[in-house]
Parts: structure tokens; C-alpha cells; sequence
């Protein structure tokens, strides 16, 4: 891999996530990789958003996600991440995953939590693949990744697009679950760290999340970045 682009989710609540997902992807990263925040005011701005308001959305990004293709020019292979995730691993090595036969390459988590809320008190929704859409690294050149046109975006279902129903079942790549590992859910390694650490149910900048594993970790990452982030 000689470069990457990648596209975070960012959301106004949650800005130093974003932050200290951007600052450890470069870190550890052994290539050039270009970030880029997937903002939705910006796609209003542009016009390009349409959706109605889904209150049952825990992010400003849960649809806006999707364009990651269209920013990408339909061009070249693109990551997508949401913003709460902390980087231990080098994304070059992601590049032995670009099947070019595969549409969006991810971790095929079987994730069913039962608590009914997460983060700041916002409903957790339970759906097959849940989880999927929150890592992908995505052909954005293949005709199933095309079908992600803003019309279609904006359009269809929360199904359709997290389940990632625009591209066949052959055509969805798998990660190892170290790419995309669910804090509060997935076992520790007894070995090392995980590449990727996604505090699904809420990181350290949330009040109710201080004491979640690898919290210290990212909290040195946030001081680091910005040392006023605390709230006083």
C-alpha cells in the first residue's frame, strides 16, 4: 500500500473522539494515509443530504457514513471509521485485504448486546451485522460500491445500508476482529493489543464511560491532543 485515503465520522458531541482516532491512525501508521472528517452540516452545505431525521440515530454520521465512496471519487480503495476508535495497529497492513473482487471489506461480528441504551443515554439498536458499517474498508471503484450514490443514500433503508445490502454476500471481504474490536464485548488478547479499540457503548469522554478498558490508554492520547478536552 503506498498511501490511503480515510473518511471519520465526526460528531458535534463527540469532537475529541475524533481527534484522538485521527492522531493515532498517523501514529502508528507506516504510509501516508490522508483523513479526512465526514461532517454532515458540510454535506448539507453541499446539498447532498436529504435524509429526514432518524431519532433512533446515536451518531450525526450514521448515514452520512455512506458517502464515503461519492467524497472518494468513486476511485481507489477508501477506510471508513467511526469516530470512537483508538489505533494500536498500522493500517498499511490493511492492504493485504484489497481483494479487488470485494465491494467492502470488514469484521463479520456476531454483535447482540442487551443493554438497551449506550453512550450518553442514546437506544441501542440491535440488527444483523451490526457493526459492520463501523470499519469497512471499501473498493470505491467496484460497481456495488457505485450503487452508493447520494439519490440512494438518502433514499433507502437504515437496513439497506448497514447491512450492507448494496453489495451481494460474495462481495463483502472479512477482517480479523482485531481491526474492529468492541470494547465490553470481544475477549482481551492474551497477547498484545488490538489493532483497532471501538468503545461502541461509549468511550472516556462520556461522564458514565471513565472506566472502560483501554480508557487509560485513549486518555492519554486525549490529554496529548488536547489537554483542555476535560471538562471542568
Amino acid at each position: 500500500m503506498k498511501d490511503l485515503r480515510a473518511f471519520i465520522g465526526w460528531d458535534s458531541r463527540e469532537a475529541i473522539a475524533y481527534e484522538v482516532a485521527r492522531a493515532s491512525l498517523l501514529a502508528n501508521a507506516s504510509v501516508p494515509v490522508m483523513i479526512e472528517p465526514i461532517k454532515l452540516d458540510d454535506l448539507l452545505a453541499r446539498g447532498v443530504y436529504e435524509r429526514e431525521i432518524d431519532p433512533l440515530a446515536s451518531t450525526e454520521f450514521t448515514y452520512s457514513r455512506f458517502f464515503t465512496p461519492w467524497l472518494a471519487g468513486y476511485s481507489g480503495w477508501a477506510l471508513f471509521c467511526d469516530c470512537d476508535f483508538l489505533f494500536f495497529g498500522d493500517v498499511a497492513k490493511l492492504a493485504e485485504y484489497q481483494d479487488p473482487s470485494k465491494a467492502v471489506v470488514c469484521v463479520h461480528h456476531d454483535y447482540r448486546p442487551t443493554a438497551t441504551t449506550k453512550m450518553d443515554g442514546r437506544a441501542q439498536s440491535v440488527y444483523p451485522r451490526k457493526n459492520w458499517s463501523s470499519f469497512m474498508l471499501i473498493n470505491c471503484s467496484h460497481p456495488s460500491a457505485r450503487r452508493l450514490t447520494p439519490d440512494r443514500i438518502n433514499r433507502e433503508s437504515a437496513a439497506y445500508l448497514h447491512r450492507l445490502q448494496w453489495a451481494a454476500c460474495t462481495e463483502i471481504g472479512e477482517l480479523p476482529g482485531s481491526w474492529n474490536w468492541l470494547e465490553g464485548w470481544d475477549d482481551r488478547p492474551k497477547e498484545g493489543v488490538p489493532d483497532a479499540v471501538h468503545f461502541t457503548s461509549g468511550g472516556p469522554w462520556f461522564e458514565n464511560c471513565r472506566d472502560v478498558d483501554y480508557g487509560p490508554e485513549w486518555t492519554v492520547w486525549a490529554d496529548r491532543v488536547d489537554p483542555g478536552w476535560r471538562p471542568s
